[in-house]
């Protein structure tokens, strides 16, 4: 399946049925009064966010969404049957956003979640609506409100407890596969990666849902290479895995224009904990792995550890330490909403 993180929809509500003109016609009943019915309530256009989807790709093909409209009042006081509402399914993180792609309309984070996207109209009333005791045979009813009509913005951020990032042909890809059942492309050029992955990794008997997005380079503010295009897909995370290739020429100089990236994007990823690793170290001897985590360590202001994707050396011991970052951060982020939930409640 194709992935798709963003698409342009247009949606419509049903129209309100109209309220009948009807006088009540029997034998040997002189005066029948009026007898019409409301109209229908048109329907509703809803988002919902179901399990087992992770990208948009229903909407790239289809893109106008109309709910059917309320059916017209009829005689004997029967209202017409409302309209059928449309739910457009979604995956768990998608937020839906104004026809300027910026203003937020609603997020939804959680499986269940439903979002109100355009509000039927109302069923317009029927004659019998308007008889008094001076007007016996009223001959006024109401059209049906029309329904609202707009078009939004649909953004998938994937939800991961962990993102990994780093230049192209850090070992990412390699990574994720190493301790996931996720099997991303590999290969030894750049950019094997083109669209994000989610990979469930586990260690002690405890999993959390790793991200894999495509590599960054110098420039990607400015859209070099893929852009900050899937950066979104780790602003949910608790945490970053940064890679750096233990081989290359400069290892400061590519931590540093991966962190230059992320605070160029903003949205708080530059603020995030951060576990550094030096991948690859299969591939060289010890003394220039302590000597680069050595400058790493300088460099970065924080510890990094030395893996190995391929062989698997350390990446357990990345993982305990991805684990308890996230358990630490989540309950920091949960304190602050136990707190107001507190100071709000009175006996």
């Amino acid at each position: 399946m194709k992935f798709l993180d963003q698409a342009r929809i247009h949606v419509r509500s049903g129209d309100g049925g109209n309220g009948a003109l009807s006088f009540r016609r029997e034998r040997h009943v002189e005066f029948g009064g009026p007898d019409g019915g409301d109209g229908g309530r048109g329907g509703d256009v809803v988002v919902e966010a179901v399990d087992g989807l992770n990208t948009l790709i229903d909407y790239r093909y289809r893109q106008h969404f109309r709910a059917t409209r309320g059916a017209q009042g009829m005689g004997r006081n029967r209202s017409g049957p409302g309209g059928s509402d449309i739910v457009l399914k979604v995956p768990a993180g998608t937020q839906v956003l104004e026809e300027d792609n910026d203003t937020l309309i609603g997020d939804l984070t959680e499986i269940g979640q439903t979002l109100v996207l355009a509000r039927g109209g109302n069923g317009g009333f029927g004659n019998a609506r308007f008889k008094s005791a001076t007007n016996r045979t009223p001959r006024r009813f109401n059209p049906g409100q029309p329904g609202e009509e707009r078009t939004v913005w649909l953004r998938l951020k994937l939800i991961a407890d962990a993102g990994l990032v780093g230049l192209p042909n850090a070992g990412k890809s390699t990574y994720l596969s190493s301790v996931s059942a996720a099997r991303p492309k590999i290969a030894d050029y750049p950019f094997t990666t083109l669209f994000p992955n989610l990979g469930v990794a586990a260690i002690d008997g405890r999993e959390f849902v790793l991200a894999d997005i495509p590599g960054l380079i110098e420039g990607a503010h400015d859209g070099v290479g893929l852009g900050h295009r899937f950066l979104g897909h780790v602003e949910r995370c608790a945490v970053l895995l940064h890679l750096v290739d233990v081989t290359s020429d400069d290892i400061v100089r590519d931590y540093e224009t991966v962190r230059r990236e992320l605070a160029a994007y903003g949205n708080g990823l530059a603020e995030k904990p951060e576990l550094i690793a030096l991948n690859k170290c299969d591939a060289v001897q010890s003394p220039q792995i302590e000597e680069a985590i050595a400058r790493l360590t300088a460099a970065s202001g924080g510890d990094a550890i030395a893996i190995s994707a391929v062989a698997g050396s350390g990446v357990e011991t990345a993982l305990r330490s991805l684990y308890e970052t996230i358990t630490r951060t989540r309950a920091q982020q949960a304190a602050p909403a136990m707190e107001t939930r507190a100071e709000g409640w009175s006996p």
